[in-house]
């Protein structure tokens, strides 16, 4: 029986994080992984559908490139699918074993094998039992899966795949059909329609990208019309087959064709392993505060299993808050101030308070925004498509929110997150001189338009 400090269960984001951090403090830290080292981001989420995301991108510029005076043959250039595929791997292949290095360079313990909590200071793997002092749960969340008539036989049978699935596929699928309308979906819509599939996405609910503030989501789905991706709000799927899909819209029933279905309708927490610890749960998600601790002694929940937010950067995080807390000193996380991106061309990046939300909670606000039709490095890109919106409370003009489209958008966000953390005003930002020429100096221009008005338009 080997005793720690700290173990912790996954090595996502969160798990790996919280892991190196607190052996450089130096804990005695055991991990367990039962799947691949890295977890969902590293193996089947954040980078993979980057590395797809970059290979589309590529090849919707050669499609352009009479736009940037380039005389490129239309069929001189085609999508290698299994190639993208390929590279896709190479690139997961290296972040994961950068990790696995980590590990063995920190002297962190790695044990393979499902985790079985037997109590807050006991864990079995294998024939292996742990022993220690404090826990951290970073077992991540799984694709929820709806009880859709067909939908479980599609999966097992491969028609329908989930956000790993399809990251593992052999074929470029002809049609494809999204169920979800949410971050996953929209960016999988954009790799595959840019690559010459045609996409559809079905969403439930009445819009798409739910939390994204409306102006710019509706200037978004202008691109995504320009980019021929469908997408059908109100519609509620009622069956899944082997070549097509049937959904309920405005009391009508539709058909749509497909020989592939990708099922991204939400997650569901990983709780297998951890059902003898009596988890106080919100919303079916680990409850924790704002220090991730449970409602169990000295136990911690990080990542997508407390359902705060599910974002890479935010798990790392809480895993370093945790391991800080462990260690003696800790700062609250705020999540007030968490950025998120959607990579999408071009992207969508925020931070704090939308418009809708500024309105609901009652603040008394400016906002400006700026075109990127107005932005010389933009013109120069060839982006004529997407804004900058800053909000700013008054009287003091703090920022309060900050949501970009554009390419590079979750580049330029960054800007916003140190500000707002430093509580900063529009005016601590239009007197900060910003380099030229650059796509940064539209977050300048906005804060001109909260003081005044813009320079230049």
């Amino acid at each position: 029986m080997k005793q720690y400090d700290l173990t912790i269960i996954g090595t996502g984001p969160g798990g790996y994080v919280a892991a190196i951090k607190a052996a450089q403090l130096g804990l005695n830290v055991a991990v367990i992984e039962k799947e691949s080292i890295g977890g969902v981001c590293l193996n089947w989420g954040c980078i993979p559908t980057k590395a797809l995301l970059n290979s589309a991108k590529v090849y919707k510029n050669f499609k352009q490139a009479k736009d940037y005076g380039i005389d490129v043959e239309k069929d001189a250039f085609s999508v290698n699918f299994a190639n993208m595929m390929k590279r896709k791997n190479k690139i997961v292949k290296k972040l994961t074993g950068g990790v696995s290095y980590l590990f063995k360079k920190n002297k962190v313990d790695v044990y393979d094998g499902k985790a079985v909590v037997k109590d807050n200071h006991t864990i079995n793997v294998g024939d292996d039992t742990l022993k220690t002092k404090k826990l951290i749960i970073a077992t991540g969340a799984s694709p929820f899966v709806p009880p859709i008539d067909g939908l479980k036989d599609g999966l097992t049978s491969g028609y329908v795949v989930t956000s790993k699935g399809i990251l593992d596929l052999k074929d470029q699928p002809k049609n494809l059909v999204i169920i979800g309308g949410g971050v996953i979906g929209i960016e999988f819509a954009t790799i595959f329609a840019t690559l010459g599939t045609k996409v559809t996405i079905l969403e439930r609910e009445k819009d798409i990208l739910l939390g994204v503030d409306q102006e710019i989501k509706d200037m978004f789905k202008k691109t995504l019309k320009k980019a021929k991706i469908k997408f059908e709000v109100n519609a509620t799927v009622n069956k899944v087959s082997k070549d097509n899909i049937t959904y309920e819209q405005d009391g009508e029933t539709k058909t749509l064709d497909a020989d592939k279905i990708l099922l991204s309708a939400g997650m569901k927490p990983n709780m297998d392993g951890l059902e003898n610890l009596d988890l106080e749960l919100e919303n079916g998600f680990i409850k924790t505060d704002t220090l991730l601790k449970t409602n169990i002694e000295d136990v911690y929940a990080i990542g997508d299993v407390n359902g705060k937010y599910m974002l890479a950067h935010v798990a790392s995080k809480e895993g370093i808050t945790a391991v800080e807390d462990i260690h003696g000193e800790a700062i609250p996380v705020d999540y007030s101030k968490v950025p998120s991106g959607i990579y999408t061309f071009p992207e969508i990046a925020q931070i704090g308070l939308t418009e809708e939300e500024a309105k609901k909670e009652g603040i008394d606000y400016k906002v400006s925004t700026f075109p990127l039709s107005a932005n010389g490095k933009a013109l120069a890109e060839n982006q004529t498509i997407g804004m900058v919106k800053m909000l700013a409370s008054k009287p003091y003009n703090e920022i309060i929110g900050v949501h970009i489209l554009s390419d590079s958008a979750t580049e330029l966000i960054s800007e916003a997150v140190l500000g707002m953390n430093l509580e900063t005003t529009a005016a601590d930002i239009a007197n900060a001189i910003h380099p030229h020429p650059t796509l940064s100096e539209m977050l300048h221009e906005t804060a001109h338009g909260i003081l005044d008005k813009p320079i230049h338009i």
